[in-house]
């Protein structure tokens, strides 16, 4: 008996061990909120080719919509996705001629013509609908995200992947709170990692969203400038602490179905993406609860 008590004990000292290490390790490598930006990142070219200085998200807003695409390496997946994001933005204004908007393509530090091929639209529609802003260095989707909402003038703002995997027109249902609309399923391997990173999403840091990484959310200005001012994370779990910072904010959230379908071509590398996901949740969460991170005050980027 006392052979085995002093084996649980072993187990359990070494639990704890481990756990005290996780614990440091994540509260000693916690970075802190970078908004600041090269200058390069603060100036659009027009359709011209001239540069014109990025308003902030502090400003008030000026349009109906703000439309902010995150794009990697993305020159050959981004056209189709954004002929059906203008089609539908134009058709949408011709019927509601008081309705404005603006497309915001990040290129993420793409080593491809992803740039160029955003210019393409701002040729074609003007800087006023179409904007480009290409980042200096890769900061990873979050990242990308940030800058563009940062840089935005929308009462509303919209996150849409540049794979054009959601259906562009859904918008109407996302800004409706509408429900129960079929959703494509995905691979059987995708949706095998995608359940147990939900597990882990509502384990460690979100409860009460079924899809924390739909590439697909919508957000007021208001909502946009206390998020993105205390976001850390850059990369892929951005996506969750996004929301988990809009429930601290006690921010209502709705979730709402939209028409998915998996389109090739993901940066996503299998397995490995997923286990640096997991990795991140567990961090954010200790972080949070460390201090080694604390909800920001909205503030202006450098």
């Amino acid at each position: 008996i006392m052979d085995c008590l002093w084996e649980i004990i072993h187990c359990l000292v070494g639990l704890a061990v481990a756990a005290l290490i996780v614990l440091l390790v994540a509260h000693l490598t916690a970075g802190m909120v970078d908004l600041k930006r090269h200058e390069k990142e603060t100036l659009f070219p027009t359709a011209t080719g001239e540069k014109e200085p990025f308003p902030s998200l502090h400003d008030p807003s000026s349009l109906e919509l703000s439309v902010i695409v995150p794009a990697y390496n993305e020159e050959l997946r981004m056209p189709v996705m954004m002929e059906e994001a203008m089609g539908y933005l134009e058709n949408r204004q011709k019927q509601q001629p008081l309705f404005t908007y603006e497309v915001i393509v990040v290129d993420d530090g793409s080593s491809d013509q992803t740039t160029e091929v955003a210019l393409r639209y701002t040729r074609k529609y003007g800087a006023d609908k179409v904007r480009v802003l290409t980042l200096v260095k890769n900061r990873g989707k979050g990242g990308a995200v940030r800058m563009g909402t940062l840089s935005s003038r929308g009462k509303l703002i919209l996150m849409a992947d540049a794979d054009g995997a959601t259906k562009f027109a859904d918008v109407e249902k996302v800004e409706a709170g509408l429900h129960d609309v079929n959703i494509k399923p995905r691979s059987m391997f995708r949706t095998f990692l995608m359940y147990g990173f939900h597990f882990l999403v509502w384990f460690f840091c979100v409860r009460g969203i079924k899809d924390t990484q739909c590439g697909f959310k919508l957000f007021t200005r208001e909502a946009a400038l206390k998020t993105f001012s205390s976001l850390h994370v850059e990369r892929w779990a951005f996506d969750v602490e996004l929301l988990y910072i809009a429930q601290c904010f006690k921010i209502p959230i709705a979730e709402v179905a939209v028409n998915w379908t998996e389109i090739e071509g993901s940066k996503l590398v299998p397995v490995w993406s997923w286990l640096q996901m997991g990795r991140d949740l567990v961090f954010i969460r200790l972080r949070y609860i460390t201090g080694a991170w604390r909800l920001e005050s909205p503030r202006k980027t450098d």
